[in-house]
């Protein structure tokens, strides 16, 4: 190994056995601390040659022994203001934070949310070490959950965290459960909700179970509870295990499946089920504010140590609201 300037140039030679095999995975388990996602960017952007050649397409097959330059780039520098909001911390230690995130607050910046989010929490609370994670604009973030989830996070501190992590993410070994309010009964009460996830072509902004295209998602549910009103199905508390991690997976599939998440201001919309409330409980389910999501249990193999850890976060407040009353009926 050697540098350029700040730059890391690496030259390995790929033995004869790897043939057949991609680019990007056989450089990502050589490298070690670098995520496959990043080796990815770095096929892309033209910082990796193969026998002197420069190659941009990440799922090349060796083709016996050769030489392979990666030339990885200092991270990009990070133009975010170290903000110290409250952190709900649940686990931290040198490599990694597990954070249970309130309703409302956003992950990381973006148009129309510049600051006030939980990367300028973090980046108060870690210190600028927390800038290079990644070596991209979301330090430390590996995944995330939409401003209006409520639950548990995990956060990379370092680098050899951050590839870790990413790379149970994209084998899909983690164990995240969620637990959602639907409008009406799920029947049958327990199963598997599959079908390829994408935008949806009628509106860009939303996600959607697509016939053709998309990427493969799959959602083990439970019905928990279920509640009525004068006898008629009304909302069900509902435990989601994913199999897959695709944008809004839990609030497209279980739509898709007729029972859209109380409050969702996207893929609900006005239930049947609302009319067999008493007057007095009906504005109340109407006008809860974000889509009933809670992201309760998150599990995974340390990316350092490989313990076993495991945490779990109890329904917030406005949720817990919404159930008492739908048990009082």
């Amino acid at each position: 190994m050697t540098s350029s300037g700040k730059h890391r140039v690496t030259t390995i030679t790929v033995p004869e056995d790897a043939a057949g095999q991609r680019l990007d995975r056989v450089l990502a388990d050589v490298l070690g601390d670098t995520s496959r996602s990043r080796v990815q960017a770095l096929i892309s952007d033209g910082l990796v040659a193969v026998n002197g050649t420069v190659v941009r397409t990440p799922s090349r097959k060796f083709r016996g022994t050769e030489t392979v330059t990666i030339t990885v780039p200092p991270p990009r520098p990070v133009a975010i203001e170290a903000q110290p909001l409250p952190l709900d911390i649940v686990f931290e230690d040198d490599d990694l934070i597990v954070l249970n995130k309130p309703a409302g607050l956003v992950v990381h910046p973006a148009p129309g949310t510049p600051d006030h989010t939980l990367v300028n929490a973090l980046l108060a609370h870690c210190g600028d070490s927390l800038r290079g994670i990644g070596g991209e604009k979301r330090p430390g973030i590996v995944h995330r959950i939409d401003k209006d989830t409520s639950g548990l996070m995990v956060v990379a501190k370092s680098q050899a965290a951050h590839a870790g992590l990413a790379e149970q993410f994209k084998a899909h070994t983690l164990e995240r459960v969620y637990t959602a309010l639907v409008w009406g009964h799920p029947a049958p009460p327990s199963g598997t909700i599959t079908g390829n996830i994408g935008r949806d072509p009628r509106n860009r902004k939303k996600m959607a179970v697509l016939a053709h295209g998309g990427k493969p998602a799959i959602t083990h549910y439970r019905t928990l509870n279920r509640f009525a009103a004068a006898g008629k199905p009304v909302a069900a508390l509902v435990e989601c295990r994913l199999e897959t991690g695709r944008t809004h997976q839990i609030r497209v599939h279980l739509t898709s499946a007729g029972h859209p998440l109380v409050g969702d201001p996207v893929y609900g919309r006005q239930s049947r089920h609302i009319r067999h409330l008493p007057e007095t409980a009906s504005p109340v389910l109407q006008r809860f504010p974000r889509q009933a999501l809670h992201a309760g249990v998150i599990g995974f193999a340390h990316p350092v140590t490989g313990k076993t850890l495991t945490f779990e976060a109890d329904l917030p407040s406005d949720m817990k609201d919404v159930i008492r009353i739908l048990e009082s009926f």
